[in-house]
């Protein structure tokens, strides 16, 4: 496989997103579900035949130059390397299988076009977290994940309590992305490059103590989108939109997205001993207390979404 059709791994799903935002409601309901499905499946099938270009140093490509002035340069590239091809598949594949079985439950759903439009720009937004080897375009994507659960948390928003459940997905993961977005601009700063290798390659040069400060506002950005204490009262209230949603959310993108930041940045990150502990600790607080809520709390939903935390919060240790 080319290396070039990378790039069509986080394409194809913004492509089928943007069919059914257009057409969706204009087209059969098969031939919707069919877009829907096919963009999500067709990047499984690309990751495994480009499975061979993540060996080694991996591969990357650049599609165009975004924004560029003066020294700064801003290309639009991926990298696809043995941590974002694992990655790439685990995301795909099991959103492939979500999708499949979406396309029953939403089967008698009449706003079905604006569903799988969102479940398409939900794939496409974790797979540019996963794929860029970019700061703005991480962030971009780690936005737009947390703008598509707003939509499908509170799909059902004609009921006040699914509107506010994608509410406050919305605005407690948004106090993470400030951690994150400060995390960001002040590495941009001491490094001068928005390239993720680059400021991998650069973080002994960067004070310890700066290194321990950017690392908590790392594991802050990830507390809110992987639901670990304190920022995890989003998470059983997204049991409000409909299964596959749950799903997707538990599962495969957002609450992997946090753990897949840290792991991409561990070269920094593991450079300090206290924001080591500090993962851990964190980690293993949020499952003893998902495992303790799971106790009192009986309804099936929220046990699930507790139990979700606490697999979430054992990947942290």
């Amino acid at each position: 496989m080319n290396a070039e059709l990378l790039f069509l791994i986080p394409l194809v799903p913004l492509l089928a997103a943007a069919v059914n935002i257009l057409f969706g409601m204009h087209l059969p309901r098969r031939l919707a579900v069919v877009v829907a499905v096919t963009g999500v499946a067709v990047p499984a099938l690309l990751t495994l035949a480009g499975w061979s270009l993540s060996m080694g140093e991996g591969s990357r490509v650049v599609l165009y130059t975004w924004l560029e002035s003066g020294s700064l340069k801003v290309p639009v590239e991926i990298l696809f390397d043995r941590l974002s091809a694992p990655m790439t598949l685990m995301v795909t594949v099991v959103s492939a299988t979500i999708h499949i079985y979406a396309a029953g439950y939403m089967e008698h759903e009449k706003d079905y076009a604006r569903f799988f439009a969102l479940l398409n720009l939900f794939v496409f937004a974790m797979l540019t977290i996963v794929l860029s080897d970019n700061l703005l375009l991480l962030f971009l994507g780690w936005e737009g994940v947390g703008f598509c659960s707003y939509g499908l948390i509170g799909f059902w928003y004609r009921d006040e309590n699914n509107a506010r459940a994608g509410r406050k997905a919305f605005i407690v993961t948004r106090v993470g992305d400030v951690f994150l977005g400060i995390a960001l601009l002040w590495l941009f700063s001491l490094t001068d490059t928005l390239s993720i290798s680059g400021i991998n390659t650069l973080a002994t040069d960067i004070a310890p103590a700066t290194v321990t400060v950017l690392a908590l506002l790392f594991l802050g950005g990830a507390c809110g989108k992987s639901a670990q204490l304190p920022l995890m009262t989003w998470l059983p209230d997204a049991m409000a939109g409909p299964t596959p949603v749950s799903a997707l959310i538990h599962a495969a993108t957002m609450v992997t997205a946090g753990v897949y930041l840290l792991c991409r940045f561990f070269p920094l990150v593991s450079m300090s001993s206290f924001a080591m502990a500090a993962i851990a600790v964190i980690g293993a607080v949020t499952a003893f207390y998902a495992a303790t809520c799971a106790l009192a709390q009986r309804e099936i939903k929220r046990v699930l979404a507790y139990s979700t935390m606490s697999q979430i919060g054992y990947m942290f240790l």
